[in-house]
């Protein structure tokens, strides 16, 4: 019957096969959520998309779509439309919850693209698990996701519509090793991690897969060369625009100091010039040829020149009275 089953989901979701894709069977413990990915073609970007619910593409039911999200908390949608790839998380799992869902793509005036995927809710421990279906790394560095299973199988680690590996190897540029040291775990390592590692992977163990998202977070200490100039560019640009303004200010406070010393200079001078009194030496030698040596030397009159600032005497009017003549022979 179970067989039959499948062959009839794979027949009805023919169709969408190769425009959709998603996990295939996926097992979770009641009472915790589940989110599942669709990857869907870039042309379908700005369709609406949406889970159904039903065994049979003729029968489901859809329980939430991207134009019209749930308001009861059971079922949650969102569109990544730069990654094409729509999630549907289910939430407060119970054993009722166990069915088949349809990831969908709505087309008008035609079929919908569909592809389906078991969902099996158990009380015991899930035969894939993982702890965190979210893990956060940065750039440059190494993480580590443990696996747990108890089923039967080959172990792979996928990524989401991509290739997958066994043992070792690299998936856009990030190598990966798998290692199954602990009986019931196997360990996937991934290391040197960029922005490129982002993104929805795959635990698969035999028929079962486990959905992880991996995002990466820029690692400033390990930004390149270039980075760092745009991160930079910023505070160089104001850094220059304040040593202008420093240089400047400078440059005039210089000047005008300059200028005031000069002024002060010229004003010291002619202040000086103010405050000094000539006075003329006259040298007169007796001619006469009577005289005698020591009569010449009567004749020279010596006199010093003393810098003295002038005094402003109010001027009187003279008469004759305040005037006294004298001859000089």
């Amino acid at each position: 019957m179970d067989v039959l089953l499948r062959v009839l989901l794979s027949l009805s979701a023919l169709a969408g096969i190769h425009s959709i894709t998603t996990v295939s069977q996926v097992s979770v413990r009641a009472g915790g959520s589940i989110t599942i990915p669709c990857l869907y073609e870039s042309k379908y970007t700005n369709h609406v998309k949406y889970l159904c619910k039903g065994s049979t593409w003729s029968s489901c039911s859809y329980e939430v779509k991207t134009n019209n999200p749930s308001s009861s908390g059971k079922f949650s949608i969102s569109d990544d439309k730069q990654q094409k790839i729509f999630t549907v998380t289910i939430n407060h799992l119970t054993k009722e919850d166990t069915e088949y869902y349809w990831c969908v793509v709505e087309i008008d005036g035609g079929g919908d693209e569909r592809t389906y995927f078991k969902l099996s809710v158990t009380t015991k421990t899930p035969s894939l698990d993982i702890s965190n279906q979210e893990i956060t790394g940065s750039t440059g560095s190494q993480i580590a996701i443990d696996c747990t299973n108890s089923n039967s199988g080959e172990m792979k680690w996928c990524m989401l519509g991509g290739s997958c590996l066994t043992k070792s190897g690299s998936i856009h540029g990030t190598g990966f090793t798998i290692s199954g040291n602990v009986a019931g775990v196997f360990t996937v390592t991934m290391n040197e991690l960029s922005k490129k590692s982002s993104g929805w992977y795959l635990c698969v163990k035999g028929d079962l897969q486990m959905p992880v998202h991996i995002t990466v977070t820029e690692n400033n200490p390990s930004l390149n060369l270039q980075d760092w100039s745009d991160y930079l560019k910023p505070y160089i640009i104001s850094l220059s625009l304040l040593i202008f303004i420093v240089l400047v200010t400078v440059f005039t406070w210089f000047m005008l100091k300059r200028h005031k010393q000069t002024k002060e200079a010229a004003s010291a001078v002619t202040a000086t010039e103010e405050e000094i009194t000539f006075s003329t030496v006259t040298h007169k030698r007796n001619t006469s040829s009577q005289s005698s040596p020591a009569e010449s030397a009567v004749d020279v009159v010596y006199s010093s020149v003393i810098p003295m600032k002038q005094q402003h005497v109010p001027k009187v009017e003279a008469n004759d009275e305040n005037v006294t003549y004298s001859t000089l022979a």
